[in-house]
């Protein structure tokens, strides 16, 4: 999933399929608010896919900037993403800088869950916590 901000500042979810090209962890969009949303603050989350209810896969977050991926080379480069197949004109590739990352595990037999973040300043830190 990928969250922008809105004008009003409310955030704005949408399901989205991240590509590692060349060093760049790409993403497309197709021209619609979310192109208006990351072209004035290019903010952003991306969530991995939580595919079940009790979350046993974990949840990964990437929290960073959008920048828009004008390089020919890196954008449409040798490798089979959706927006290869539409005109430039009809779709925005960004790459994803990396501000901080996290990963959130749950044991459900402990009623416990970890989360591993890292960033540049502070490195990887790790924490654990019960639930409910």
């Amino acid at each position: 999933m990928l969250a922008t901000l809105r004008r009003d500042g409310s955030p704005r979810v949408s399901p989205i399929g991240p590509y590692l090209v060349l060093g760049h962890l790409l993403f497309g969009v197709m021209r619609s608010k979310k192109v208006h949303d990351l072209l004035r603050d290019p903010r952003c989350t991306l969530h991995s896919s939580v595919c079940d209810i009790n979350g046993t896969e974990g949840e990964f977050k990437l929290y960073g900037r959008a920048v828009l991926v004008e390089d020919p080379q890196i954008r449409d480069g040798d490798y089979p993403a959706w927006w290869r197949s539409h005109p430039p004109a009809a779709c925005h590739v960004f790459s994803m800088d990396i501000d901080s990352a996290a990963f959130v595990g749950w044991d459900l037999d402990a009623s416990q869950y970890t989360v591993q973040k890292w960033s540049p300043d502070s490195g990887v830190s790790e924490s654990k916590a019960s639930y409910p």
